[in-house]
Parts: structure tokens; C-alpha cells; sequence
């Protein structure tokens, strides 16, 4: 094992909060820092936002905002969610930063000098939301992206380029040579099909943007945003800002990413590296999504879970160990809050939870410290499991394979918990013959219980904490070092010092509601939208700028769905075609239009409005309407003439 573990999740982009994938991308790297630190190595876990680029600047603009006034409240966003859940990063790298600027134009400085670099004009239909081009040219042939299916604009420019083309086969060979760099397999034969369907040089800089960073021998131009986020993984650790550190910690021994940006990741930056002579990551890992009912989570879908409000609901331990028990590292899973409520209440409540609160509860009861073991009923065969379980254990999160190593885990506490019953240790306290083996009951148990706080810290280190000091132990359960983990008598004559359960029941109905509750509140909505509808003429908003009203930005839409929401006897879905994207709103009228009657239909939406959630929905903007007559009936905004889709209101 190497002396020092660098570590990354992806640079999140600021033009929307945090999400689930972005969550659980982070969880596993504070997973993996943790149990790497606990193996006695020197770790280094860097996060981070990726702020720049065209994407930033149009969603700024739109918000009246500055781009630097977005990145920094997204930014707090992320800093504030990962205190909240637990995350121990060691660097945050915003590639607004100074020492991130170096970075990026070293590399281009050491690029450029070995002849990978070249000024030439680009043209092709360009994604704005995923700040990538579409592979067809052809500028009579409007082409959809081939990732995310939005409609792309034709853009043609002056531009650098790397030479991506004279890497081709270099990147093969190093995949045949280094087969654990791209991981799994399978999506390791994704990127190498890609590379060996042919390679093109790619441009990397934009002339008609602003908000980037300039090339050192070209200002008028700025870094296309991937070439400029990815070399934060290497700005964090001090490239050009402190050499020690950066020799110390690099290379990565693994880049964490979405399955969706892993051609970025495994086919670029590998690129980019070779090109300015660095060594390259020994793994990149490309996990899998999150789905909702076998659909991956996205906006525009309204499927999306807010992270902050499962934290609220659930907690971070519970967040924390459902994400990787229930998801195999690597391949999707769906997203279901029965199955976090059932995997509550069925692993930490009933086993963990009920483990600990036994074994406390006999000890205080029944001897006040922990016993010397003497004899009892299946004795040898726990502690040889104890030991099996920290093998398998350490195998599987050596490999990332953290849902069986929990598996591992809980193979122990279920056994742990037979044994209990299998001796009936409530029984033979009654018999002073046999207290020899009671002792060795409640000894066996709550060494059992000291080696799971161990194993779970990395994944609930609150909640392995909690267990330390209930058995009476002191200090932190994370110095413990998991290669010295074994059997011992340690505990003996240690005073229990018990606590509060630590995983109450949960009622799938008062959880449910709660969810409900807090989506409403964390959207800044009332439980139903009338608040959609204005207020009667005659009561006058107070006076606004001229400048206030040019922050709402009103568009033209037409109604493509149109359905009744369950359960809510006001509310309609509609997914609407802005001309360049599709969007899913939640509207207040179901009283006074049919859904029906609604499809094709032109309508004047808020386009830049926060999302918010109703009844576990998201809305992702606003339906404008007059209200008539006393019951202030909504009617929609709509045109005598044609008009587009997408036009601006002014």
C-alpha cells in the first residue's frame, strides 16, 4: 500500500445546487479517505467547483447576477452540505482561484512547448448546457447532443486546439498495459472502443467568452471549461503554488466521477497529462447513477432528490450508510425512500441498534463493567468470524467494494445477535452456577461490538463513535488502525457507560410527511401554489426598477404534457418546450382548466425562478396568469399572433 493516497471527487459546476449524484460521489471519497487513513496512510481528499464557462455566464446574466455572485453562493451551498453530512476534505479547489490560474497555464505552457498546441477556426453545433460540441458539421443539419438530446446552436470561431488525434495510440496502450486504470471493465471498454473509433484534436479555448481564464500568450481568448477544470485536481495538491507538496501527493490514486463525464476523465485528462509530461492517475472510477423508478434523476424530468432535504429527513448516518450498502459500487440503483426507511429499520434499528442496546443494558444490569470471558455457547465460533469478517472486510474496501464489505459487517451482528439468543443470558443470570457463562456472554458481545464500531466507522463515524464510548472506551474509534484490528481483551473491567438507543423506529407515514414538509419549506413555497396567481388588481406590488424587472426573465413556451398531480386537488404537471429545452412546472390551475385542453397551447412561463418541490415534484419555473372575479380564477397569459417558442418577454 503506498505511503500517501491522493483522492478527487469531480469539480462540481456551479449552475445548480448540489444533487444526489454529486452526494454520493463525495460520501464514497470521504469513505475511501477514511478507511485509507485508518489503514495508517497519509491521504489527501480533494472536492471542489468548476466555475467558469459559457453556461455560468448565460445563467448569471439571466439571474442578474455577476458569475462570480453565482459561483460563491453555489460554492456555500456545497461547503455548507458536505459540514452537514460528515465530509472530512483536505483541499477545496475553486478554479477561481489564483493558485488554480497557474495550474491551468502551466500545463498549457507545457503542452504548447512539446507541439500539442495549434491556433486554427472551429465550427460545429455547440451544446451550450453540456459546453460540448455535437460530432456532426454539417451546418445545414441542426444536430441534438449526443448527451443530454438538447437542441444545439451552430457556432464557428477562431480557437486553440490540442492534438488530441496523436494520442490515440498511446491511450490504448495504456490501457491494455494498466488494466485497473479505467474501472470497471465494462466501462473500460467503453472509452477504448471510443479512442479506437478515432480520435480529433479538440478546441480548447473560446474567443467569443468572458468568463474563463485568458491565455497567457492570447488574451482575447479564455480556456475552454474542460480543459481548465480538470487541471484542478492538480492545482489543489500545489501545482506551481507548492512544489513539495504536489511531488508529495500526486499521482492521484483515483479520480472519482459519474459514469456521464468519465470519456472526460479517461480519454482528455489522460491526454492532457501526457501532453505536459506528467504521470498520470492510477485509477479512474466511473460509478454509476442514482435512478428513480429505472430512470436516471435529472431537472428536466422532475425526478430529482434534494440532498439537503434527505439529510434533514434522515440524517446524515443513514444517508451516508444507505448510498453505499445499497448501491454496488459502480452500477446504477434506484433510489427509493421505502428502501432507506427499510434498510433503517431492518439493519441499524433492529440488528446494530438492538445489539448494542442489549449488550449495554445486561452489562450495566447484571455486572456494572465489562467481564472476564469464561465459557459459553458458540464462544469460539464468534470470535473466528470476528476474525474471518475483518479479512473479508478489508478485501472488499480495498477493491471498492463497499456494499459487501457492510454485507461483511452485518454477517457479524446477525451472528452476534444468535448468539445472544442461543445462550439466554436473561435466563442463566438467574443461575449463580452459571455466571461464568454470563461473563463470557456479555464479554463476547460487547467485543464484538468494539471490532463493528472499527469496521462501520468509515462509513457512520458518528454512529461508531456513539458505540465507542457506550463501551466505555476513550479516545477516537478512527485512530484505531484496521491492519492491527483482532480479537482481544482490551474491554475487560471497562464500565459501560450506555447511552440513548441510537436508531429509533421509523414510521414510513410520519417520514413521508416530513419529507413533504421540508421539500416545501427548503422550496421557499406554501403547501399549495395559489401563490402562482397575483394578487387582484388594485393592490399594487411597491415600485420597482427598471433593472428589477429585467432580472425576470419571461418566456414564451408551448405545452407538450399536461397531467393531474396525485392527490393535490389544484395542481397540474406540465412539461413545457421552451424552443431549447424542456421543463417541468407545477401550476396552481387545475380548478379552471382541464389538462387536456391544454396540450399545445402557448403559454408565458418565468424562466429563471428557483426549482422548488411540491408534493415531490419539482417545478422548474412558473406559469404567468391574470386572476378574475372573487374567487380570483387564474387565466393564462397568451398571444393573438404567432410567436416562437423561447422568445423573451420584454
Amino acid at each position: 500500500m503506498p505511503d500517501t493516497f491522493y483522492i478527487t471527487t469531480p469539480l462540481y459546476y456551479v449552475n445548480a445546487p448540489p444533487h444526489l449524484g454529486g452526494t454520493y460521489s463525495t460520501i464514497v471519497a470521504d469513505t475511501i479517505a477514511r478507511y485509507k487513513r485508518m489503514m495508517g496512510v497519509d491521504v489527501k481528499l480533494t472536492t471542489g467547483t468548476d466555475e467558469h464557462g459559457q453556461k455560468i455566464e448565460r445563467s448569471a446574466k439571466a439571474a442578474g447576477i455577476s458569475p462570480k455572485a453565482l459561483a460563491d453562493r453555489v460554492y456555500t451551498q456545497y461547503t455548507d452540505l458536505w459540514k452537514a453530512i460528515g465530509i472530512e476534505y483536505d483541499e477545496f479547489i475553486r478554479t477561481t482561484e489564483s493558485r488554480h490560474d497557474a495550474g491551468v497555464i502551466e500545463l498549457y505552457t507545457r503542452a504548447k512547448a512539446n507541439g500539442y498546441i495549434y491556433k486554427g477556426t472551429y465550427s460545429g453545433w455547440y451544446c451550450v448546457s453540456c459546453e460540448a460540441y455535437a460530432p456532426e458539421t454539417d451546418p445545414s443539419t441542426p444536430a441534438n447532443c449526443p448527451d443530454c438530446g438538447r437542441k444545439t446552436e451552430w457556432f464557428s470561431e477562431e480557437s486553440y486546439f490540442f492534438k488530441l488525434s496523436a494520442f490515440q495510440d498511446r491511450l490504448l496502450e495504456h490501457y491494455e498495459k494498466n488494466p485497473q486504470f479505467i474501472r470497471p471493465q465494462s466501462r473500460r471498454n467503453e472509452v477504448a472502443s471510443f479512442v479506437r473509433g478515432g480520435l480529433k484534436d479538440m478546441s480548447i479555448s473560446r474567443a467569443t467568452l468572458k468568463w474563463g481564464i485568458p491565455l497567457p500568450d492570447d488574451p482575447t481568448h479564455v480556456f475552454y471549461v474542460w480543459f481548465d477544470a480538470l487541471i484542478g485536481y492538480l492545482s489543489a495538491i500545489g501545482f506551481k503554488s507548492d512544489d513539495a507538496k504536489f511531488e508529495k501527493y500526486w499521482p492521484a490514486q483515483i479520480h472519482l466521477v459519474g459514469k456521464d463525464i468519465l470519456r472526460f476523465h479517461a480519454v482528455y485528462w489522460p491526454a492532457f497529462l501526457m501532453a505536459a509530461g506528467l504521470e498520470l492517475p492510477k485509477t479512474i472510477f466511473g460509478h454509476g447513477w442514482w435512478l428513480f423508478k429505472d430512470e436516471k434523476m435529472s431537472k428536466s424530468r422532475g425526478n430529482t432528490l434534494d440532498p439537503y432535504v434527505l439529510n434533514e429527513v434522515f440524517g446524515s448516518e443513514l444517508l451516508r450508510y444507505y448510498c453505499l450498502r445499497e448501491m454496488v459500487f459502480g452500477q446504477d440503483c434506484n433510489f427509493a425512500v421505502d428502501a432507506v426507511i427499510q434498510r433503517y429499520n431492518s439493519d441499524l434499528a433492529n440488528d446494530l441498534g438492538n445489539l448494542l442496546s442489549r449488550t449495554t443494558a445486561m452489562i450495566s444490569k447484571y455486572r456494572g463493567t465489562i467481564p472476564e470471558p469464561g465459557e459459553a455457547k458458540g464462544d469460539a465460533e464468534v470470535r473466528e468470524l470476528t476474525q474471518k469478517v475483518i479479512g473479508s472486510y478489508r478485501t472488499n474496501f480495498d477493491d471498492y467494494n463497499f456494499s459487501r464489505g457492510l454485507e461483511n459487517v452485518w454477517e457479524l451482528i446477525s451472528r452476534v445477535n444468535k448468539y445472544i439468543v442461543e445462550n439466554e443470558p436473561w435466563a442463566i443470570a438467574e443461575k449463580p452456577a452459571e455466571a461464568k457463562k454470563l461473563d463470557s456472554v456479555l464479554f463476547h458481545s460487547a467485543e464484538s461490538l468494539r471490532l463493528i464500531a472499527v469496521l462501520v466507522a468509515p462509513v457512520i463515524p458518528k454512529t461508531a463513535q456513539n458505540l465507542w464510548e457506550q463501551l466505555g472506551l476513550e479516545g477516537n474509534v478512527a485512530d484505531v488502525r484496521l491492519q492491527e484490528l483482532c480479537w482481544s481483551r482490551d474491554l475487560v473491567g471497562k464500565k459501560i457507560r450506555g447511552g440513548a438507543s441510537l436508531f429509533p423506529r421509523l414510521d414510513p407515514k410520519e417520514v413521508l410527511k416530513k419529507m413533504e414538509s421540508v421539500s416545501e419549506r427548503r422550496a421557499g413555497a406554501p403547501s399549495a401554489p395559489e401563490a402562482e396567481v397575483p394578487a387582484p388588481a388594485g393592490n399594487l406590488a411597491p415600485q420597482i426598477t427598471i433593472d428589477d424587472f429585467s432580472k425576470v426573465d419571461l418566456r414564451v413556451a408551448t405545452v407538450v404534457e399536461a397531467e393531474r398531480v396525485k392527490g393535490a386537488d389544484k395542481l397540474l404537471r406540465l412539461v413545457v418546450d421552451l424552443g431549447f429545452e424542456k421543463r417541468q412546472i407545477l401550476a396552481g390551475i387545475a380548478l379552471a382548466y382541464q389538462p387536456e385542453a391544454l396540450i399545445g397551447r402557448k403559454v408565458v412561463i418565468v424562466a429563471n425562478l428557483q426549482p422548488r418541490k411540491l408534493r415531490g415534484l419539482e417545478s422548474n419555473g412558473m406559469i404567468v396568469a391574470a386572476s378574475l372575479g372573487p374567487e380570483d380564477k387564474p387565466v393564462l397569459v397568451g398571444f393573438h399572433e404567432e410567436v416562437s417558442n423561447g422568445a423573451r418577454l420584454k
